[in-house]
């Protein structure tokens, strides 16, 4: 496909937050996270947008030239993640307050995230009406033939059965336990070895 891929900046911070929500507006997990249409529709933006300002502060944002599709990575050192001030939490928190279930989502993928030091694909968005273009695929794949090279696994936490599939095509496998949501969906985390 050989398409243009650039890290993001602060100046792309709308471009990514307009794809993030509608990208994963009718995502399983959001769904269940803002359960209730209203609701999920006030509150789904802001909530992508926090997360991106995380990443984009801590991370780092591959964006198609285009805006098309958008990949969120952070480094974990080993031991896991890190939110040692709690400030990740009071973000997202902040954003929805009083849903339980955020909490309860990240207390879940956080018992679940490997320990080993990693590349965590925390999203990747790709435009809705491009879907099924390969956009993500080529995201992905640029990533990881970096971390190929430079011998660092990756993870990630499959929302849907159609991702999971993608990333098994990609060299992922699925880490059991799965993550299942109560009374919501299931999430598959997924781990990568780098490749020789």
């Amino acid at each position: 496909m050989g398409a243009a891929i650039r890290r993001a900046a602060g100046t792309d911070r709308e471009t990514v937050a307009e794809l993030l929500d509608r990208a994963f507006r009718d995502d399983p997990v959001s769904v269940w996270v803002l359960s209730g249409g209203q609701r999920r529709h006030e509150a789904h933006r802001p909530l992508m947008e926090a997360f991106l300002d995380i990443v984009l502060a801590a991370g780092r944002v591959d964006l198609m030239a285009d805006g098309s599709a958008a990949a969120l990575w952070l480094s974990v050192p080993d031991g896991g993640p890190r939110d040692d001030d709690g400030s990740v939490g009071r973000l997202v928190t902040a954003v929805d307050p009083g849903n339980e279930r955020i909490g309860i989502l990240g207390r879940l993928t956080g018992e679940a995230h490997p320990k080993r030091a990693h590349e965590y694909l925390w999203f990747i968005a790709v435009d809705p009406a491009r879907q099924g273009e390969g956009l993500g695929t080529e995201l992905l794949r640029t990533a990881l033939a970096h971390g190929d090279r430079e011998g660092v696994p990756a993870y990630l936490e499959a929302s849907s059965s159609r991702s999971r599939d993608l990333y098994r095509r990609l060299g992922f496998t699925v880490v059991e336990p799965l993550i299942t949501l109560p009374d919501g969906p299931v999430i598959w985390p997924m781990w990568r070895e780098p490749r020789p």
